[in-house]
């Protein structure tokens, strides 16, 4: 029986692109996926075969990166989910009441997407691009400090106003600090053995691992060296507003045995960052899952998208984190022998012993292997696509 099927999630790469191979995998088998988020993902949804509905919703703007998360902060983040479900849920609700679905999938990050389901009263599915959560393992303690305020009144403000706005479309919507509380079904795009507290976690979530689609097929690229080893150099999407880290790489790099690639980001031109050693590549945007296929090492700033697509590779990390949940990335890196962490004063040495000796260790490479082969047998989007055939059986 075809279903149709409600995706929802903010217009962020990292929150949209691991849930692109399940869209695939579903209109594969003749289901209807219609996918609501912002303009700038619009033609990406599509092009995985959904039918796209736009919200009035805005990419997350570039930044430098933040510290510790501060209740402030906190609050700020909570209250951008809101401003975009007060104006995102009217437009959800009028297109999906005129064409129901048989289930809403919604982002972590998305409570205009955990309303319609309820409005609609329909099998509510979380999307969960990171650690998941539940009600034995909290994500506070892996992304908060010890000093948190949780009574901070910023917090209390936003959380009645969540409260007040959920209650006006008469739902009873549990509001509650970041993240919310497990859905009915919750699918995890990274392995099980990646989560942290993974014993605690019951029936209602399947651990997806990552998967590539179509993408995969598409990228394609050649290193000019094809003997030498390749160091891999990016920061993501967000937080690559970093010309004095890339000219640190140049530094720490040229004239070595490493053939180097760096992605920078649209924040930063190459012809900016002055002369490029000539062993050293510097693009705007590589086809990264085409670069890892050949890449020795990974330097990365431990978003959850990167590390998945490096591990799916065997290839092992050395982090530089940017910002809170890439940290918790980095450490869950360290902790299972994947990679190393450098650390924050680091300098154009110390940078190239990490890459060097994380480069040499058998024990990384050989965890890394053992990771690669736990990522790959996770099932990805064939396993989502089962689940939620199942769910709705």
């Amino acid at each position: 029986m075809h279903r149709h099927f409600a995706f929802v999630a903010p217009p962020a790469h990292g929150h949209v692109n691991p849930t692109l191979p399940l869209v695939e995998e579903l209109t594969r088998r003749g289901h209807r996926v219609s996918y609501a988020t912002g303009a700038a993902l619009i033609p990406t949804v599509e092009a995985a075969g959904a039918t796209g509905v736009t919200l009035p919703m805005e990419p997350p703007p570039g930044r430098s990166a933040a510290g510790q998360i501060s209740a402030e902060h906190f609050a700020e983040m909570m209250r951008k989910q809101l401003t975009d479900a007060r104006t995102s849920l009217p437009t959800l609700l009028t297109q999906f009441t005129a064409d129901l679905p048989d289930a809403v999938c919604a982002d972590m990050l998305a409570l205009a997407g955990r309303m319609l389901a309820e409005s609609l009263d329909v099998p509510d599915v979380a999307l969960l691009p990171s650690f998941a959560a539940n009600e034995r393992f909290s994500l506070h303690e892996q992304l908060l400090p010890t000093s948190f305020d949780f009574q901070h009144p910023a917090l209390t403000e936003i959380l009645g106003e969540m409260r007040r706005f959920t209650a006006s479309y008469g739902l009873n919507q549990t509001q509650q600090m970041f993240p919310p509380p497990p859905a009915s079904l919750n699918l995890v795009f990274i392995p099980e053995r990646f989560q942290i507290a993974a014993e605690t976690f019951d029936h209602r979530f399947r651990f997806l691992g990552p998967a590539f689609g179509s993408r995969r097929r598409s990228e394609s690229w050649q290193p000019a060296e094809a003997e030498s080893p390749l160091l891999y150099i990016s920061l993501g999407t967000l937080f690559n507003d970093r010309p004095e880290f890339y000219r640190m790489c140049f530094e720490a790099f040229a004239d070595s045995p490493w053939q180097v690639a760096i992605s920078v980001g649209q924040s930063v031109a190459p012809s900016d960052l002055g002369e490029i050693p000539t062993n050293v590549e510097v693009r705007q945007y590589f086809p990264q899952l085409a670069v890892l296929e050949r890449a020795s090492v990974f330097l990365s700033h431990a978003g959850m998208n990167s590390t998945m697509e490096s591990l799916y590779h065997g290839v092992p990390l050395v982090t530089v984190p940017q910002m809170p949940e890439q940290e918790a990335n980095a450490r869950r890196v360290e902790e299972l022998g994947l990679g190393r962490r450098v650390p924050d004063d680091v300098d154009a040495g110390v940078l190239r012993k990490f890459v060097d000796d994380v480069g040499a260790d058998e024990h990384i490479r050989s965890s890394v292997a053992a990771m690669r082969d736990t990522v790959r047998a996770q099932g990805g989007a064939v396993a989502g696509a089962d689940a939620l055939e199942t769910s709705l059986a």
